[in-house]
């Protein structure tokens, strides 16, 4: 989202966009190195550079219901949808626009989907073009038609001077060298029969140095905003203007906490000097106006998107429309008296239309049934916040681990592969190998470096086979004590001897001694007053964990610690393992919180479920989120795990179910699945994962396993396919590796390749080449233009 468009990929876009302009025919462009693909309609050539998608006729969505099939409350909505549309065609044609024009094609098409599935045939645009023309030429001043517009941008950028324009006459005073609206002002006029209801405002200063005032007026814009709301809001900026600090994102940040995320629901960005010279290109010679008004225009969407905090919004599909406006009274006009624009098109028109448009659909939208809810902010790029359904479907498949009580101790990875896999270690190998081998002696460092190399290879392999006899040998009885402990819990001796917090279970147990915590990393570059030794703590011995949260990218000189995290687990009624983390965040202008927290429960031997309650931040709401799984043994090598989780997230409400299933195929090969499905005011997420195990035939006492896994999911047209592949192996005497390769169906994915050795030191060496290509650069700037240059 931070990298401006390829100037080539918008010249071809464009230029295959002149071409179609005729036709009106949907295109798609694909950039030059195939990472990028534009959805284009006719309208792109327009002052508005509209992004769409491909326009269906509208007289197409007709059905042939009699009207003995339409109720009567349908039949009332259609009137209206019909009144609506005829007076949107009443506008287009005093505007001087065809039918066939790709902006009013969209609205008309949206208009029929407003209407639904069922359409008497007197509800044609036929008809409704024909009633169009009559009251025309009637020429009645009965539209019944308003707009209440606010304006709002910077200040020097020409918001006074559009307003005069638009209204045709010299209704503000405006000046060159300084801002000329001091207060809010309303002003009262027509246009081409429709009145106006516009808000000038004073233009907003830099909120580095101008903050206050910035409060004031965006104070006293909410004031008439909950007075009149706003049919349409103007956001105007300079086209040769651009500040390539933060300036633009703080004060548009500033604007969208005072007057709310829903300011932009009908907002229109507006263009000044859009006659202005366009700068030269990467190849010295100017850009194409095109070009230069794409290039604009994408700079003010991100930043948008990035005060409303949803980067979703620099989706082609979902940007807000642009409009040019030129104020210069030099410029060239066309018969009519408006100004031209270098391109050779009326602005006036183009953004009366766009203003004409918004207007239109949100009656429309309010006159669609519940059930057929219509958002008209689609045909101009803005979507409602809606839950993260990928995000809240990935927290659904994961598999999670049960808690225990802390008498029954062993993580669940280690109870699958003991239940999964029991038969590894059988009562028959209780002859264990290693109280058999003869005595062996260790050899000190200056004893094995006097013997010879193939002596010192023997010692190391036989050095070697007895540590892993030993591990094996630990592993056996890990596995037997794990044994014997559920076999007590199925007599009732397991659960009775724990006491919980409030008894004496662990008198007599040695007291644990406070350790330090390790001391905050310090940052590459760093000076003497780096403030990094003057937070040092113990991990005390409570049983409740608590440590500060250190921030990753602080400002100089700073402590860096801007939180606080909490950590305990208990046994509730001293039966039910619970436990819970919280992490808590804060600074001046955000608060994050993130808890998680479970608690357990078994039902018999076999059987288990857990509860649990997660809370995040996300954006500026919190996110509740319950979940409960119950888990169950149905066969001696295999778990199914059943789950749902319920989201409330603002006024939305998402629910999931999930299905997972763990089985071992053999002694070695482990298979888990998982799928589930997110739904969410009428959307739904699908996702399933797939896991391949081989484990090394002394696993766990060799790591050496292999891992491969397979994710789906798919969220309304989107389908994504992950694989991974993962292995770790031993490459010699204290040394292993751990490959992973990751690809998706984007044809994009990654390889990492890791190596430890305790042994081989000298492979550390390896990580001096970066630094010393870096380094060469450095010194070298030139070198990689050089040889690359062929």
């Amino acid at each position: 989202a931070k990298e401006l468009l390829n100037s080539a990929t918008l010249a071809a876009l464009l230029k295959a966009a002149a071409g179609a302009e005729s036709g009106g025919v949907g295109l798609t462009i694909t950039s030059p190195d195939g990472s990028k693909v534009f959805p284009l309609d006719g309208s792109a050539h327009s002052g508005s550079l509209l992004q769409s998608s491909k326009v269906i006729p509208p007289s197409n969505v007709v059905d042939n219901a009699s009207k003995g099939n339409i109720s009567h409350e349908d039949k009332q909505r259609f009137e209206k949808l019909q009144r609506l549309r005829v007076k949107f065609l009443r506008l287009v044609q005093r505007l001087g626009h065809s039918h066939a024009d790709p902006m009013v094609a969209q609205v008309l098409y949206r208009l029929a989907i407003a209407a639904g599935s069922l359409f008497s045939r007197e509800f044609t645009l036929e008809s409704a073009k024909r009633a169009a023309t009559l009251l025309e030429a009637e020429g009645k001043d009965d539209l019944d038609f308003s707009l209440n517009i606010v304006v709002l941008g910077k200040t020097g950028v020409g918001k006074s001077a559009s307003i005069n324009s638009i209204l045709c006459e010299q209704k503000l005073r405006i000046d060159a060298f300084e801002p000329a609206t001091t207060s809010v002002k309303e002003i009262v006029g027509t246009v081409y029969g429709v009145k106006m209801r516009i808000l000038d405002t004073p233009g907003l200063q830099s909120p580095v140095t101008d903050e206050g005032t910035n409060r004031k007026v965006l104070a006293s814009i909410n004031r008439f905003i909950r007075k009149f709301p706003p049919d349409v809001v103007l956001y105007v900026d300079r086209l040769d203007a651009h500040d390539k600090d933060l300036t633009d994102f703080l004060l548009l940040k500033s604007l969208t906490d005072s007057l709310g995320s829903s300011i932009w629901q009908n907002a229109i960005v507006t263009l000044t000097h859009a006659a202005s010279a366009s700068p030269e290109g990467p190849m010295g010679e100017p850009l194409s106006f095109e070009v230069f008004v794409a290039q604009r225009s994408h700079v003010i969407h991100r930043a948008i998107s990035q005060a409303v905090g949803d980067l979703r919004l620099m989706n082609p599909s979902m940007m807000h429309p642009v409009a040019l406006v030129e104020n210069h009274p030099s410029c060239p006009r066309d018969g009519n008296g408006e100004i031209l624009l270098p391109n050779g098109q009326s602005w006036m028109s183009q953004l009366l239309l766009l203003c004409y448009s918004v207007k239109i659909l949100s009656e429309a939208s309010s006159l669609s049934k519940p059930r057929e809810q219509f958002d008209h902010q689609k045909l101009f790029g803005f979507r409602l916040r809606s839950p993260p359904l990928a995000y809240l479907l990935s927290s659904l498949l994961q598999s999670r681990s049960h808690l225990k009580l802390p008498n029954t101790e062993g993580s669940e990875d280690v109870d699958l592969d003991t239940e999964l896999g029991s038969w590894t270690y059988s009562d028959e190998e209780d002859n264990d190998e290693y109280d058999q081998l003869p005595p062996f002696k260790p050899l000190k460092r200056s004893e094995v470096d006097k013997l010879s190399k193939e002596e010192r290879k023997a010692y190391y392999e036989e050095y070697d086979y007895r540590v892993k006899l030993l591990q094996k040998k630990q592993w056996r009885e890990e596995v037997k004590r794990m044994r014997e402990i559920k076999r007590k819990g199925k007599d009732g001796d397991d659960n009775n001897g724990y006491i919980g917090d409030d008894g004496n279970a662990e008198e007599g147990n040695p007291a644990t001694i406070p350790v330090p915590l390790p001391d905050m990393v310090l940052p590459p570059s760093f000076d003497g007053d780096n403030p990094t030794y003057r937070y040092r703590f113990l991990d005390s011995a409570s049983q409740l964990l608590s440590r500060p949260v250190l921030d990753s990218q602080p400002w100089d000189h700073d402590i860096g610690y801007d939180g606080v995290s909490l950590e305990r687990s208990l046994a509730i009624a001293g039966y039910y393992p619970g436990a819970f983390a919280v992490q808590i965040t804060k600074d001046k202008r955000e608060f994050n919180i993130h808890l998680d927290s479970s608690v357990c429960t078994k039902h018999g031997e076999n059987v288990s479920t857990m509860a649990g309650l997660d809370v995040q931040t996300v954006g500026k709401q919190l996110a509740y989120i319950f979940r409960g799984e119950t888990k169950f043994r149905n066969f001696e090598i295999n778990r199914t795990t059943a789950g749902l989780l319920v989201t409330f997230l603002g006024e939305n409400v998402a629910t999931g179910l999930k299905i997972e299933d763990q089985i071992a195929v053999s002694k070695r090969l482990l298979l888990a699945g998982t799928a589930g499905a997110m739904r969410c005011q009428g959307d739904t997420a699908y996702g399933a994962n797939i896991e391949f195990r081989l484990k090394d035939k002394d696993f766990p006492v060799e790591q050496n396993q292999t891992t491969f896994g397979l994710s789906l999911v798919k969220w309304r047209r989107d389908l994504g396919l992950m694989a991974n592949l993962q292995s770790q192996f031993s490459i010699g005497h204290g040394s292993s590796m751990t490959v992973h390769v990751g690809l998706n169906n984007k044809q994009s994915g990654q390889i990492n390749i890791k190596t430890s050795s305790s042994d081989q030191l000298h492979i550390a060496l390896v990580s001096f080449l970066p630094i010393a290509a870096s380094i060469f650069r450095m010194v070298y700037p030139g070198s990689d233009s050089k040889s690359s240059a062929y």
